[in-house]
């Protein structure tokens, strides 16, 4: 079963969104190298890890929070999506050392994004 394995937060500014996010949640932040792009690590309420995230600088007026589901093959996932009556909105991109994503928009036009963990990284 598909799970939200990361979540990505765009921001007009970076910094602002950091402090507000970190004064309000207490997430902590990591600098992804070579992009302005900050990874987030989060804890569920009795202290465990939680969901991680990225916050970035964003890319078009209308980009708003994207949340990504895992999935063990992200072509196949794709292939599903269009065949369910979804959208591909940005196809299937490398992520440096970390795996795969695609955008999509479900038959209610909700953005939802999909995730392969790339396995040899670990």
């Amino acid at each position: 079963m598909s799970a939200i394995v990361h979540f990505d937060v765009p921001a007009e500014d970076t910094g602002r969104a950091k402090k507000f996010y970190s004064s309000l949640f207490d997430w902590k932040f990591e600098s992804y190298p070579g992009m302005e792009y900050y990874l987030i690590a989060t804890k569920n309420l009795d202290g465990t890890p939680g969901v991680g995230g990225g916050i970035g600088k964003r890319m078009a007026p209308s980009q708003r929070m994207m949340n990504y589901f895992g999935v063990a093959s992200i072509d196949a996932a794709m292939k599903k999506v269009t065949r369910l009556g979804g959208k591909l909105i940005m196809g299937k991109m490398p992520v440096p050392g970390m795996g795969y994503l695609a955008n999509c928009i479900d038959t209610e036009g909700n953005f939802f994004g999909l995730w392969e963990e790339n396995k040899e990284a670990k």
